[in-house]
């Protein structure tokens, strides 16, 4: 039995509000990436993991949100949570060595392109391990067509944020980023939910009225306390971050002129002659 399936139940509510938690992460991830090319190698990992943990907690959450209004008629909706974090998990550890790549290795073509296809794959990979993890009675099959297609659009406008956070300067150019990337994702999650289809492990014969006799569920109920960690952890990060406007504008640390030395160095050499 073909169940009747409804993405929207909320209306734009939550697309609208998916697609803000997605730029919000990838804001404060590309701004960290783009912060690591123009500080010390040592801190760089730092930056990195930031941005690693920012947009992969970004692209979670956003999918959880969207996913607050997937229901099935015919079916309630449950969550494992094992799947559901290991899908955290995985996000931040490939999108992680996607924006590690561009930080070492700078914005190359390889660099970019490699850094991008794995953070498309991480993308991709946390949606379907968080549609593995949903429990239902039912089997849930998908459209090997519009698969594939999610997994490029995931993969191609990565790329293409990557490209824009680490070549381009000034806010206009990280918006465009972040929007870029949240579009990634977005698209991506709407792509392949388009792809499911769910089989029910339903009875041949019910009543009409299915309300009358199956549990509805309430999907709110079930993820809204799971989205509590990654959104604090996406504010803290907009918090670290405002404390460094040259990671908001994406500016290099500024050079001391020509045959000038900082006050600390020209310290440091006079105490270094006084104790010669």
């Amino acid at each position: 039995m073909q169940g009747t399936v409804d993405g929207f139940t909320y209306g734009l509510v939550t697309p609208v509000a998916a697609f803000f938690m997605a730029a919000l992460g990838a804001a404060l991830g590309l701004r960290c990436t783009t912060r690591s090319l123009h500080t010390t190698r040592s801190c760089r990992i730092g930056w990195l993991a930031l941005g690693s943990l920012s947009i992969g907690s970004g692209v979670w959450t956003m999918h959880f949100i969207a996913m607050t209004g997937f229901t099935v008629r015919e079916a309630p909706i449950s969550y494992d949570k094992t799947l559901t974090f290991a899908g955290l998990a995985v996000a931040v550890v490939m999108i992680g060595i996607g924006i590690f790549i561009v930080g070492y290795r700078g914005a190359t073509r390889m660099a970019l392109i490699t850094g991008g296809t794995i953070t498309g794959l991480g993308i991709a990979s946390m949606h379907y391990l968080g549609m593995a993890g949903m429990r239902m009675a039912a089997h849930l099959a998908y459209d090997t067509p519009l698969v594939v297609l999610s997994v490029l659009i995931a993969g191609v406008a990565a790329t293409g944020a990557l490209w824009a956070a680490v070549t381009l300067r000034g806010a206009l150019s990280g918006l465009g980023a972040s929007v870029l990337m949240a579009v990634a994702v977005t698209g991506m999650h709407y792509t392949g939910m388009a792809a499911l289809d769910v089989h029910l492990h339903l009875p041949s014969t019910l009543p009409a009225d299915l309300a009358d006799v199956l549990p509805r569920d309430r999907p709110a109920e079930i993820i809204g306390p799971m989205l509590a960690g990654p959104a604090c952890f996406l504010f803290l990060a907009a918090v670290v971050l405002l404390f460094d406007p040259r990671a908001m504008t994406g500016e290099p640390a500024p050079y001391p002129r020509a045959g000038h030395r900082p006050r600390s160095m020209v310290r440091e050499g006079a105490a270094r002659a006084r104790y010669r």
